[in-house]
């Protein structure tokens, strides 16, 4: 699977923009900051609801986490001699900083940085299609090569030794690239016309970031054709190697230096996220209301699960990006389930909606095929996620089982009639 990446990115866009779409019909029915949280706690029941924004914990504190351990790689091979937990405080410091500002200037940050970010691939992936045109890979010229490609070719998609399974495994993993589209939905209660912005931009996220990665990772297979064993020391951390590779040392540093402005943007939208979703369900009462219910009132901000998420993140000091990765998916795997879930249940079930083709395509077919594309990933899940994910589970509705008196007694919920 690892010599067909486009091919489980692909897999991976497809469930994500079906979910997408679902994702924008609950934001419409619910615009609050609890996302998937919120939705299936509304509209499914609230024990499934604390269940699902539990498993979201999972997901949304370890993407900040991520973030610093890809810019600790980033830093470490460019200044091999400082301790890597001089990067893992420093950056979690910057973090926990930017988001105390408030969302506007988190936004406005992330959008400058997205633009260097688009050019910087622009670039990269314009040095790869240059070499490839030229008749060049990583392994010399492609014409004394058997079996390698040049430019144009389905390899990157498909071959014959390729494993469906595999590629599905690959695509739970690659989920986490996508993670920032749902963690919009958690500034519902900060955006200007929710209901008609944010599911329009989720969708748009999610496409368009699915297109770029199937773009540059498709040239990048066929530049790098075969075992990746063969081109890197370090599998799991290649982008160093790729880019000296692909343009030498000092287009390494340089992309290495926006590469870690980039992640670090990533990982403060992040950081905002979880902090949000905290504030729900600290809101809620579902977890200690005094501490993460609690509003800045000069910022506006939850603070104090800002400062929170950031000692969270001092924990990628000893965790490898690899189980990271791989809790993450399971986090984002089962909002992504649940989330299709609510919209059969609220627009199908409580609304009764299936009257007419375009409900049912909307409120039927889609969720259906979204909870289908994400349950064949549910199947080739990596055991690590999915032990240390049911794990958390557990934790949960223990939890759950507390608070709710054995079950006796639904959750507390935030009185919307109260405001």
């Amino acid at each position: 699977s690892v010599q067909h990446v486009p091919t489980s990115y692909l897999i991976a866009l497809i469930a994500v923009l079906l979910t997408s779409v679902s994702y924008g019909h609950m934001i419409r029915k619910f615009p609050s900051s609890g996302s998937a949280y919120t939705y299936v706690q509304k509209s499914v029941h609230p024990n499934a609801g604390f269940m699902v924004g539990w498993s979201s914990l999972l997901d949304y504190l370890l993407s900040p986490m991520v973030n610093i351990l890809l810019a600790n790689i980033y830093l470490t091979d460019m200044f091999p001699e400082v301790n890597h937990w001089v990067w893992v405080i420093g950056l979690s410091l910057i973090m926990v900083a930017v988001n105390l500002r408030g969302v506007r200037f988190v936004a406005n940050f992330n959008s400058l940085i997205v633009v260097v970010q688009l050019l910087v691939i622009g670039f990269f992936t314009y040095l790869i299609y240059t070499k490839l045109s030229a008749g060049q890979n990583a392994l010399g010229a492609i014409s004394g090569q058997d079996g390698h490609d040049g430019l144009w070719s389905f390899s990157p998609f498909w071959s014959p030794d390729a494993d469906l399974g595999k590629l599905i495994t690959g695509a739970t993993i690659l989920c986490f690239s996508f993670t920032g589209f749902d963690s919009l939905s958690s500034l519902a209660e900060e955006t200007k016309d929710t209901k008609r912005t944010l599911p329009r931009a989720i969708f748009l996220t999610a496409l368009i970031s699915g297109l770029i990665f199937i773009a540059a990772t498709y040239f990048l297979q066929l530049y790098f054709p075969g075992d990746p064993k063969q081109y890197f020391k370090a599998v799991d951390e290649t982008q160093p190697e790729i880019l000296y590779l692909v343009g030498g040392a000092l287009f390494k540093s340089v992309v290495l230096s926006f590469a870690i402005v980039t992640v670090m943007a990533s990982g403060i939208a992040a950081h905002a996220g979880v902090s949000r979703l905290m504030y729900v369900m600290g809101r809620d009462g579902v977890i200690h209301k005094r501490f993460f219910g609690h509003i800045s009132p000069k910022s506006f901000t939850p603070s104090y699960n800002i400062v929170l998420v950031g000692a969270v993140a001092l924990t990628a000091g000893f965790l490898s990006l690899e189980y990271v990765v791989a809790l993450i998916s399971f986090g984002a795997l089962t909002a992504f389930s649940f989330v299709n879930l609510s919209v059969l249940a609220e627009y199908m079930w409580r609304q009764g909606r299936w009257h007419s083709p375009g409900d049912l395509l909307r409120y039927l077919v889609t969720p259906v095929l979204g909870f289908m594309s994400v349950g064949a990933m549910w199947l080739e899940v990596e055991p690590s996620s999915l032990s240390s994910g049911l794990i958390w589970g557990s934790i949960g509705l223990v939890y759950l089982a507390i608070i709710t008196s054995g079950f006796r007694k639904a959750p507390p919920q935030y009185d919307d009639s109260a405001d």
